[in-house]
């Protein structure tokens, strides 16, 4: 088959997501193919910012309980309408914190090493944000992570097998931490089966869904994870630095929280000021401080596209869109020494197409410089994410004509193959 402009032309005809491209703001001549680091800010957020500043000038204090989206209810409002992107119910899931706080509250809630088991099982291909604070629980425990934290081991420093990881839980694991799709390769893990070895074992099992909340549909009520966290600034597209969110299996309702708040508190004690936490009984328990509302404000229109586009509907296009990628790379980019990482397999693969090559980034800057935005990550990755409401087959098709270009003529030579401050 040739994938010609015209083919990729009548995918974008055929496209059925294809309208929501002119909800977000897309800079002329540009490609973003970076939505797994920041996604495009949309009309429907930027209004949802406005709507917020409009509350808050219209009424003051007030504002905590009137307005269209009273503040002092907004983080379990928003929690039950996030829910469904991974299938769990309404009050498993609060938007709140960032990913690494979350993560902290998570682990100092359920790691309860005074039990005999003292052991964290992680991976050594996780983002490191969630290792550090792996290791900073350990330590607050009075314990070596040396000792107490266990990285498995990658085969090919890209890719995990599940069964090492279940190989790795015994008799001294407390919790497992992993990450639902890899930030480099972008492998889905088999959630569902790590999840059912870890519980075998009487062992608690939680996910980092950092670059795969937004993109793949997720059934916690299936899969019954006891944990999960995420920020929403990648495929939820709610801005840099937003307000992150995280789930709690029901089955732990109760549990009292590690880290402690007054947003911690149940609704109606709250203002009781008394010095004993009356904490919630559902994920909104595992707040801390007052939320973060002009922050938050941007999820509220986010969601709203989520909600009529559909998440099956998103990951159904991500997969067409990654998939006609890398038969582009296979067709154009023969002998030019790249190779695709991430797995080709559906069930798999993420939201984003992985390269491995040398001089991966000089190539990156050359395509910067040439208008097509790319991520780089160490070592020699570069990372292509074409996201299903503004990226079109057309752009994925000029994206890779210009990648080819620029290493046919020796455009990437031209820049160091160092990385940024900032890859």
């Amino acid at each position: 088959m040739q994938y010609t402009l015209d083919f990729a032309k009548d995918l974008d005809k055929q496209d059925l997501l294809s309208t929501y491209r002119n909800e977000f703001y897309i800079k002329e001549g540009i490609i973003y193919l970076d939505g797994n680091s920041l996604g495009l800010l949309s009309k429907r957020a930027e209004d949802s910012v406005k709507n917020m500043l409009e509350s808050w000038k219209e009424h003051a204090i007030e504002g905590w309980m009137n307005g269209e989206n009273p503040w002092f209810f907004l983080s379990e409002n928003l929690g039950s309408k996030m829910a469904g992107l991974v299938g769990a119910k309404e009050n498993e899931v609060i938007v709140t914190g960032s990913t690494t706080i979350n993560l902290h509250q998570l682990i100092a809630s359920f790691y309860n090493p005074s039990t005999g088991r003292t052991k964290i099982i992680a991976d050594e291909l996780t983002f490191p944000s969630d290792i550090y604070a792996m290791k900073s629980q350990i330590k607050l425990k009075g314990l070596s992570p040396e000792e107490h934290l266990v990285q498995v081991k990658s085969n090919d420093g890209y890719l995990l097998n599940e069964d090492d990881l279940i190989a790795a839980m015994d008799e001294n694991t407390s919790l497992v931490i992993l990450s639902s799709v890899l930030y480099r390769s972008g492998q889905l893990l088999d959630m569902k089966k790590l999840v059912e070895a870890a519980h075998e074992r009487g062992i608690l099992i939680g996910f980092d869904l950092a670059h795969s909340i937004g993109v793949i549909p997720h059934d916690f009520a299936n899969i019954q994870p006891d944990f999960a966290f995420w920020c929403n600034y990648k495929y939820v597209n709610s801005g840099p630095g937003s307000v992150g969110g995280l789930y709690v299996n029901e089955k732990h309702f109760g549990v009292e929280p590690g880290i402690s708040g007054w947003f911690s508190s149940k609704k109606d004690k709250q203002f009781d000021m008394e010095h004993e936490l009356n904490y919630e009984h559902h994920a909104g328990a595992f707040q801390v401080g007052t939320p973060h509302i002009l922050s938050i404000a941007p999820i509220i229109g986010s969601l709203q596209i989520f909600e009529e586009a559909g998440i099956d509907k998103i990951r159904r296009k991500s997969l067409q869109l990654t998939n006609f990628l890398m038969m582009l790379i296979d067709s154009e980019l023969t002998n030019l020494d790249f190779t695709i990482i991430n797995p080709r397999v559906d069930e798999k693969r993420g939201g984003h197409v992985c390269l491995h090559h040398s001089e991966a980034a000089s190539i990156c800057k050359a395509l910067k410089a040439h208008g097509i935005i790319p991520d780089y990550r160490e070592p020699s990755l570069i990372r292509l994410a074409p996201v299903s409401f503004y990226t079109s087959y057309e752009e994925v098709w000029r994206a890779v004509q210009v990648l080819k270009e620029i290493m046919v003529q020796g455009d990437y030579k031209k820049f160091k193959n160092t990385r940024n401050v900032i890859a």
